[in-house]
């Protein structure tokens, strides 16, 4: 049996990963989160008590910490998605984000490397380090440029994009000079059930059901790339079991929608499913000062991915869209 050990499995997207893995895999499971104000253990209540899922509250950045959570588990691979991914709290809190991105992924690489160059030639040769990345890194596009591709130069444009463009220089560099094998995903945007109330889906969803405003940046122009968090954690598996040691592999889910267009998509489907007594919900949406070095424009070439590792998304965004809405529905201890 495999163990994997996953850093920030309280988040949104670990908790997607853990629940995935244990219901499709045989892999024993090791959860490093500390637990931040947008973790969220309530995530991992379906599998809490599964004999193939341990549970760590460790911090990335302690040393002493992450050692004994290697000696005591002996990892076979290890799938590195803490971090502070915000960009409004970048913007206004920069060193938090290079304190957990850039020095927690150092730390880490450094502990995986001293674990790692101890094992015999087979453990070696078979351990992965999965690095989990943004397309941010690559900057933004204007509305007639070719989606990134694994080629892209980077070009970040905020403190949390930087943040996690060093992170991935590290890892590169990691597996350059001291030969750990490692693999890097850069992904678009992830939505779905249990994502902090901070993003723009989520915030979207419960803002509108208390009947406060729905807040859109500038005219609502800017475009995304929409991935539901179950297809992004799919290609997580498939690259740590199929991805080419030291590739980096660029995960979307070929859906470019403006913000404004997202938005208004929550509205019809809430109108649908909880209509409003007195007013439509679209008549919440308030335009707001633009924020600072707000990319215009991601888009993500998956054609790498599914050639390599037979990957496609499965969620079209409206279907996902909805079974998002209807969740946050059904979760009452979100919108209370």
């Amino acid at each position: 049996m495999k163990t994997i050990l996953v850093t920030g499995g309280a988040g949104f997207i670990g908790s997607s990963l853990l629940r995935y893995l244990i219901k499709s895999t045989s892999y024993r499971l090791i959860n490093i989160d500390k637990v931040t104000y947008a973790g969220n253990l309530r995530a991992l209540e379906s599998i809490e008590n599964h004999p193939r899922y341990f549970f760590e509250k460790t911090d990335i950045c302690d040393t002493k910490g992450l050692v004994k959570i290697f000696d005591k588990y002996r990892p076979d691979a290890v799938i590195h998605l803490a971090a502070e991914s915000h960009v409004d709290r970048s913007i206004d809190k920069p060193n938090q984000f290079i304190n957990t991105n850039v020095v927690g992924t150092f730390t880490l690489l450094e502990a995986s490397f001293k674990y790692w160059k101890l094992q015999n030639y087979k453990k070696k040769e078979s351990f992965r380090f999965h690095h989990v990345s943004t397309d941010e890194v690559y900057g933004e596009l204007n509305l007639k440029d070719p989606a990134f591709t694994e080629e892209s130069p980077y070009l970040p444009n905020s403190p949390y994009s930087a943040s996690k463009a060093a992170s991935d220089h590290l890892v590169r560099a990691w597996y350059k000079t001291y030969k750990i094998p490692v693999v890097i995903t850069n992904c678009s945007n992830n939505y779905g059930p249990f994502q902090y109330p901070e993003k723009l889906i989520p915030l979207t969803i419960l803002n509108a059901l208390k009947g406060r405003k729905l807040s859109v940046y500038g005219d609502g122009t800017n475009i995304r790339d929409w991935i539901y968090v179950d297809d992004h954690v799919e290609a997580i598996r498939l690259v740590l079991e199929k991805g080419i040691v030291g590739e980096t592999y660029n995960i979307g889910g070929n859906c470019e929608v403006t913000n404004i267009e997202v938005v208004r998509r929550i509205c019809e489907i809430l109108s649908d499913m909880v209509p409003m007594p007195s007013r439509r919900y679209d008549e919440l949406i308030t335009f707001t000062e633009d924020r600072p070095g707000h990319d215009f424009r991601y888009a993500i070439n998956s054609e790498k991915v599914k050639i390599q590792c037979g990957w496609v998304p499965k969620t079209d965004f409206l279907s996902g869209l909805r079974k998002t809405v209807a969740w946050y529905l059904k979760d009452t201890r979100t919108i209370d």
